[in-house]
């Protein structure tokens, strides 16, 4: 690069910086985690609120209406996973264009991983719309839960291309230290859903009642809605990145290095969505709409923890990817350090939230007493996993940050399968726990296997001078 050109660009980083642009390769590690990672994690919880308030509101209705909606959440869990193709990439090169004082390459990252975002969400949107009952087909639901199902999956599938486009929007804010943004306008479009829910579902003193179609409505108006203020906000007079176009002809290089981070993964979340697909399947044949219903609605009270060390694991890969493209190599250590100790408090507090009270989190969201009785079980079994689950999750952050986003999902894939077996082999002695165990089992190895391959990986390639900040 000619001395100019850096002149130039180094005179861009200056402003950017002042525009919200976060430096996180100076200052106090831990202040900056926090600041970091608290409206992520505001944001995770913001996104589990959607199908919570959903949840709610149609737990009014019945257990099989659970069961439709918590069946059609995993179906656009599986799809949407898919969105983190972009969404991870955004945060890795941008974090690390950051870093490295890169921001003209950093604004071609932003363009091209929303032009490769809305090209993936309106496909899987067409292929959903127009192939939901065999879909649905797949979990041997009863037919009139199958109904619902089909119903509400046809009418959410018109606003997931922009889902995909908030998880990169989402990214591109991540990236550059402006984390806090996310969680505004998702709330927003929270509480957006939260107002039309009662209205859409139950109408006005009954007049207009729609049931599950329309709490389907008002999850995708307030989806659209949550897009929008992103597109505002990207292309205001100060807009970030000096408002970079939004539609470019994809090249190879931005393109390959997207795919390259992003796949793995995006492989890994789609085929941890894809197994509790036929989890779920298995569930609905060992314990019927009840089993679907405790792993759905469950598996939602579970983001407790999940959201939270997402929060940090995605702070912590912003955090990691600009100290490591600066060459300081020792901040990431330590911020892998405190996200750990800060987790593992809150892992303890959630495993006994989950032993000692599963019924009554679960009789928040339905009142059917055989609903709370089996939901109770799933959250009593799987509180035994929340801190290895954390621990997995959290060092997740730190390889992403490196840029190597191929070991944990290794790690992740490979578990995550071995739930399969595990449940076809406990289910037919201990019923449907036994799903619930397999679940477990698989979570507390990931959290063992994932660590011990970074320690190993750090030690050989840094060398021990290294460990004592791990």
């Amino acid at each position: 690069m000619q001395d100019g050109r850096y002149g130039e660009l180094s005179r861009i980083y200056e402003i950017n910086m002042q525009d919200g642009i976060r430096n996180l390769t100076e200052g106090k590690i831990f202040g900056q985690l926090t600041r970091l990672a608290a409206p992520i994690m505001a944001t995770g919880f913001a996104q589990m609120a959607y199908t919570l308030v959903d949840m709610a509101w149609i737990g009014r209705l019945g257990s099989r209406e659970m069961a439709a909606v918590g069946t059609v959440g995993i179906i656009l869990w599986l799809t949407s996973s898919l969105a983190f193709l972009t969404k991870a990439g955004a945060e890795i090169t941008i974090a690390q264009s950051v870093g490295s004082r890169r921001l003209d390459r950093a604004r071609d990252y932003a363009s091209h991983t929303v032009s490769i975002s809305l090209i993936v969400g309106l496909f899987l949107s067409i292929a959903l719309i127009l192939f939901a009952h065999p879909v649905i087909e797949l979990f041997r639901l009863q037919t009139e839960v199958a109904e619902i199902a089909h119903e509400y999956l046809q009418i959410v599938c018109f606003a997931l291309p922009s889902v995909f486009l908030v998880f990169t929007f989402s990214g591109i804010y991540n990236g550059i230290g402006r984390s806090s943004v996310p969680f505004y306008f998702l709330t927003a479009g929270l509480v957006c859903n939260m107002l039309l829910d009662p209205i859409m579902i139950f109408g006005i003193n009954g007049v207009g009642a729609m049931g599950t179609k329309g709490a389907a409505i008002a999850t995708a108006v307030s989806q659209i809605l949550v897009m929008i203020l992103f597109i505002i906000n990207m292309k205001r007079e100060n807009g970030i990145l000096d408002r970079f176009p939004f539609f470019v002809k994809l090249e190879k290089g931005y393109t390959l290095t997207i795919l390259k981070l992003g796949f793995p993964v995006a492989a890994m979340n789609c085929l941890f969505a894809g197994i509790n697909f036929y989890m779920a399947r298995v569930a609905s044949i060992y314990g019927g709409h009840l089993g679907v219903m405790s792993q759905t609605t469950g598996s939602q009270i579970e983001g407790i923890s999940w959201n939270t060390s997402q929060g940090f694991s995605t702070a912590l890969a912003t955090f990691v990817a600009q100290n490591y493209a600066a060459g300081k190599i020792k901040r990431t250590f330590k911020a892998y350090r405190y996200t750990l100790m800060l987790l593992f408090s809150l892992g303890i507090a959630v495993t006994l939230l989950f032993l000692f009270f599963g019924k009554e989190i679960f009789s928040l969201f339905i009142s059917e007493t055989n609903a709370v009785e089996a939901g109770g079980d799933y959250l009593n079994i799987i509180a035994y996993c929340q801190l290895f689950m954390m621990l997995e999750i959290t060092t997740m952050g730190i390889w992403n940050g490196y840029g190597k986003t191929l070991p944990p999902a290794i790690v992740s894939i490979a578990f995550n399968l071995a739930r399969i077996p595990l449940a076809l082999t406990l289910a037919p002695a201990m019923g449907i726990n036994g799903v619930w165990l397999a679940i477990t089992v698989s979570a507390v190895i990931k959290g063992i296997v994932s660590p011990v391959w970074f320690r190993l990986t750090i030690i050989s390639r840094a060398g021990r001078s290294f460990t004592n900040h791990i």
